[in-house]
């Protein structure tokens, strides 16, 4: 009996151990369970201060993104303003767009090369796109292309001639936005798109005449004009009266061709003066290279207007009036920027450099006679001295 009771009591004993290691066991786990809970309470605490760490790093990567947006924003603006001010620079490079109709050669050393020429000079300080038709002597041929080139819309149509007058009153009312400009005239028909341009070239003249009336042996010198129009007559009128001035005793003998292209005719008259003694020339027009030839034949001294006349003669021109347009289409274009497209009457003169005298240095002119001349110019351009031409 004893044992069965040492053995029952031997199995309470192993319980009692059993409930004590488990209760001891069940302590220890809830601090490990304590312990395991901690760190996960940290990593969710540690996680949740991360996300709020990232999404203040989303936010600063927000506001980052905004900045670089409104900045982008801000490029693409000024790269806009950039395109546009580019716009508008190209714009003005592509140009003020003149077109020239011209009744003689473009390289006639006369009338057409004066307006070539200075329209050339125009385009070195500013970009114009130049279109030129030339050798339309028959009015016309100039009307025509004229009207074309106003249909292509060019900015300015210029009409370089006296004989266009006509033509030019039945075009340019047809086409407002284009301007048109004329001469040598004096005169816009009242039309608002047409400018006239003309020259005091009774200025140039006249020096030429003072200078001429100490070259002559004679006292007699020849005259070759076209028609007794325009700057052809103040040119010949100046140099008439340039002569008396200088030389009362002298006779200047006047032979208009009534054309401004005969070089055949204008030769003929030339001939005609060397014959009657004349033994100075001066002409004016682009059929004054018959006379030239004349001049150079013969060995007298010729006097030039319109260009410098000095290749159509290197021993005997003396000197030449210039014509210097481009002082007058500088503010003609102006002008058509700015919005007015006509109504002006524009005059080019020794004293706002539309005129000047130049010398061919190769003739070996006498310098006090050239010193002289010099100061007839000076004088004309100050007002303190007239060619009492009107």
């Amino acid at each position: 009996m004893s044992n069965q009771t040492r053995s029952r009591g031997s199995l309470r004993l192993g319980a009692a151990l059993l409930a004590t290691v488990a209760l001891i066991a069940a302590s220890c786990g809830d601090d490990d369970d304590d312990a395991d809970d901690a760190p996960a309470e940290a990593a969710e605490e540690s996680a949740d201060d991360g996300a709020t760490d990232d999404g203040a790093t989303d936010d600063g990567a927000t506001d980052d993104a905004a900045t670089d947006d409104a900045a982008t924003d801000d490029a693409a603006t000024d790269d806009g303003a950039t395109d546009d001010a580019a716009t508008d620079d190209a714009a003005a490079d592509a140009g003020f767009r003149v077109a020239i109709v011209a009744p003689s050669a473009s390289n006639d050393l006369a009338f057409t090369q004066s307006i070539v020429d200075s329209i050339e000079r125009v385009a070195e300080s500013r970009p114009i796109e130049t279109s030129i038709t030339d050798g339309t002597f028959i009015v016309e041929d100039a009307a025509a292309a004229l009207r074309g080139y106003a249909e292509d819309g060019f900015d300015l149509v210029i009409a370089h001639g006296s004989q266009y007058g006509a033509p030019l009153q039945e075009i340019a009312p047809d086409f407002p936005d284009v301007s048109f400009a004329w001469g040598t005239a004096a005169d816009t028909f009242g039309i608002p798109n047409v400018y006239a341009y003309t020259v005091r070239a009774d200025e140039g003249g006249y020096v030429n005449g003072t200078i001429a009336a100490q070259l002559t042996e004679s006292n007699t010198l020849g005259v070759v004009g076209p028609i007794e129009v325009g700057d052809a007559k103040l040119y010949v009128d100046g140099f008439v009266a340039g002569v008396a001035a200088q030389n009362p005793d002298a006779t200047v003998n006047v032979n208009y061709i009534e054309s401004f292209s005969d070089v055949a005719l204008a030769s003929e008259a030339a001939n005609a003066h060397v014959s009657n003694g004349a033994d100075v020339l001066t002409g004016t027009a682009q059929m004054v290279v018959g006379a030239t030839g004349v001049a150079g034949e013969a060995g007298i001294p010729w006097f030039g207007t319109q260009s410098n006349q000095t290749d159509l003669g290197p021993g005997i021109v003396v000197a030449s009036q210039v014509y210097h347009w481009e002082v007058l289409f500088d503010e003609i274009i102006d002008n058509i920027q700015a919005g007015t497209l006509g109504g002006e009457v524009f005059i080019a003169t020794l004293a706002n450099g539309g005129l000047e005298m130049e010398f061919n240095a190769g003739y070996g002119l006498d310098p006090d006679i050239q010193s002289a001349a010099e100061d007839t110019v000076t004088a004309i351009a100050s007002g303190d001295l007239s060619t009492g031409i009107e």
